[in-house]
């Protein structure tokens, strides 16, 4: 299958479709062999946080010499980045495989009056085909939205599962409190097997403790309690784990220290499980980690920052990145929003930073909210809102708002942040080493 072919396969399915139930999973992981049956993983389930810490986890268990999976969603710069090996995106002709025999076992089902699946569903089924072609050793493989009922949760060979910070977000399909969120995301844990559980709100972290007392799995907390003698700073951080001393990360952003923490919290566990991680390749590996999309400098002088806060407690936590990092600073904002999401709370925990705001359309996806009804928006509560008619036109109305010594921060759907990345560099590229938008 060519990958227009794999488009038009998937288009159908739906990209933005969400369904909640596991039993559409089962019945295409069911013809496909149970490969996942023959999988080892790392289950991560939360609002916030997952794609760091799956990304240093994946990149200590790398540098300790295991080959390692990882599934995440959704892409924000390449599609074939959401299934990856050892860091690799799958390969083009891999996937066309895989979606080919997908495709036909989808076209079973549908004749055989079953529902037809979801994207995301193909896209995990796909991915569990790929890890055990590779043989991988472990899968670090995170929910899509929820836990109990998500796609992912067909996987009963958990190592362990981690808990993420959890907030408000997905109400229509998780539940209205924080109590029934947490429930959900509590729904990844399996019987006898730890669970490692970052700082969490009171009702949500009461929730977690009487699932994992039911279940009788050990609950590892792995929060910033564990944390002290940090050092925080745009291109490293550092901060002590327990015992381990002065342990360096190269992510940008006041949360990354606590989703680092969990990240250590999970590997030492993972020590306990039998898995060999000298305390060299945590070191390293944790120094090594990349995560794109989650406040990435994209550009320095002014600085052009990329982040992903997509709900109100991501949006609170950026605020609070920004107050630290760009005290006394001039910001300009990009905001790009889908429909669905908490907007106005995003515009709440973010707005009183910022100068000037230019709204964008995240392009591609149904589910976007448009500039001009975004500047609407903004403009109950911020003076100066400006709606872009292509993210072209942001970025350039965004060096023309500032200069050198400002600050450019671009943030709501993770969707559009690839292509925005896109459109930076190449201005950068166009300045020849020079002026705004250097990278």
């Amino acid at each position: 299958m060519k990958e227009r072919e794999a488009w038009e396969f998937l288009a159908p399915a739906g990209n933005d479709v969400i369904v909640q139930g596991r039993e559409t999973m089962c019945h295409l992981c069911r013809r496909l062999g149970h490969q996942q049956e023959k999988l080892q993983f790392v289950h991560i389930a939360g609002t916030n946080g997952k794609g760091s810490v799956s990304a240093y986890i994946a990149t200590v268990l790398q540098e300790a010499g295991y080959r390692v999976g990882r599934y995440f969603s959704p892409a924000v710069f390449q599609y074939r980045e959401i299934i990856q090996v050892n860091g690799r995106g799958i390969p083009v002709k891999t996937l066309g495989r895989g979606l080919e025999q997908i495709q036909e076992i989808c076209g079973q089902m549908t004749g055989e009056g079953h529902a037809h699946p979801t994207a995301f569903e193909i896209e995990t089924a796909l991915g569990f085909l790929y890890f055990r072609e590779k043989q991988c050793d472990i899968v670090v493989l995170e929910t899509g939205m929820g836990g109990l009922l998500d796609a992912t949760n067909i996987v009963e060979n958990t190592v362990l599962a981690v808990l993420t910070s959890i907030s408000m977000d997905h109400m229509k399909f998780l539940g209205k409190t924080l109590g029934e969120i947490a429930a959900q995301k509590a729904g990844i844990l399996k019987a006898t097997r730890p669970v490692v559980c970052g700082e969490q709100q009171e009702e949500a972290m009461e929730v977690i403790q009487a699932e994992a007392a039911r279940l009788a799995c050990p609950l590892v907390l792995a929060g910033r309690g564990m944390v002290s003698h940090v050092q925080y700073g745009l291109k490293r951080q550092h901060f002590d784990y327990g015992i381990l001393r002065g342990l360096e990360i190269t992510l940008a952003g006041s949360c990354q220290i606590e989703n680092a923490a969990l990240a250590v919290g999970t590997i030492l566990e993972l020590g306990k499980q039998g898995y060999v991680i000298p305390e060299e390749a945590l070191r390293k590996g944790l120094c090594d980690t990349v995560w794109r999309g989650r406040f990435t400098i994209l550009g320095e002088r002014p600085y052009f920052v990329a982040d992903g806060a997509h709900n109100a407690d991501a949006a609170k936590r950026l605020s609070e990145s920004i107050t630290f990092y760009f005290t006394n600073k001039r910001i300009v904002y990009i905001i790009g929003v889908l429909r669905d999401k908490a907007y106005e709370e995003i515009l709440s925990a973010t707005h009183f930073l910022a100068d000037q705001i230019i709204t964008v359309t995240p392009p591609g996806n149904t589910r976007a909210l448009s500039a001009y009804e975004l500047a609407g928006e903004v403009a109950r509560i911020h003076p100066r809102v400006t709606a872009a008619d292509s993210l072209e036109e942001a970025v350039e109305m965004a060096y023309l708002l500032t200069g050198k010594e400002d600050v450019i921060v671009a943030f709501g759907s993770l969707s559009y942040l690839g292509r925005l990345s896109e459109i930076v560099s190449q201005r950068g590229e166009r300045s020849n080493g020079s002026g705004a938008g250097k990278n």
